[in-house]
């Protein structure tokens, strides 16, 4: 039986760059770091890299955790920029208030956005697209009053 998503995992190529990032700027609380340890198969045999090394870090957003892993070995590849049609995970959404503020405030700290916020069809939600120090996709969205869309996860509701 699945109860639920526990976390959502990222890489990054720079672990101090990223706390910038999230905590910083986004404002995620991070819960804890740490560095795996020469010898430790376990972790070998669960993400399948042999001699693997890793600093990690762990973050909280509202309902949500965030695990994030710089690769110390074996060394990471890096492409070009995923387009949001691409396959795979293609973005983090963060549930905001004032969506205006945030990308206001997001924006003049240097972080670039695709668009200014917009509304979307119908649903009553405000949404605009950035994207993060490692070229993942972050969305913000404010649901509107009177949308469809599900609130659950915002506490005091």
């Amino acid at each position: 039986m699945i109860n639920g998503v526990h976390h959502v995992s990222l890489a990054t190529a720079d672990m101090a760059r990223f706390l910038h990032f999230y905590r910083d700027l986004i404002g995620l609380t991070l819960i804890g770091e740490g560095h795996s340890q020469p010898g430790n198969t376990w972790f070998e045999v669960v993400v399948g890299l042999k001699d693997a090394r890793v600093h990690s870090a762990q973050l909280r957003g509202g309902n949500v955790l965030i695990e994030v892993f710089q690769y110390k070995h074996p060394e990471p590849a890096q492409g070009p920029p995923p387009r949001p049609c691409d396959v795979g995970i293609r973005h983090i959404c963060f549930d905001v208030t004032d969506i205006q503020s945030e990308y206001e405030r997001l924006k003049s700290a240097g972080v670039e956005f695709i668009s200014e916020p917009q509304t979307m069809g119908n649903h009553q939600v405000k949404a605009v697209y950035a994207r993060d120090p490692d070229n993942n996709i972050v969305e913000l969205q404010e649901i509107l009053p009177g949308s469809r869309v599900d609130k659950s996860h915002v506490r005091g509701l």
